[in-house]
């Protein structure tokens, strides 16, 4: 269901049941990893995947980034100016 590198392919699952009384099956989302960051400044024509492949050799990794400025979505992050950037063995 997740691809190699996620960090939802160990995170398990649990049930839960719906208004409706239905139950189904969710992944549990992992806790942010803390981690030391550098900055960077970003500019208007960066993207998060070109920076996550930049920094973290890895371009599927902006959920990364996210967790080390506490951010809940990538796109809360195009509306910063300084990114932070997790430092190598986030």
């Amino acid at each position: 269901m997740f691809f190699t590198g996620s960090r939802y392919l160990t995170a398990g699952t649990y049930q839960v049941t719906r208004a409706d009384g239905t139950v189904v099956t969710v992944t549990a989302i992992p806790a942010p990893t803390i981690c030391a960051v550098r900055g960077w400044h970003r500019r208007a024509t960066d993207r998060l995947d070109l920076i996550a492949y930049k920094y973290l050799q890895d371009a599927t990794a902006s959920w990364a980034l996210c967790d080390a400025n506490n951010a809940l979505v990538p796109d809360a992050l195009a509306a910063r100016e300084l990114i932070g950037i997790p430092e190598p063995g986030r």
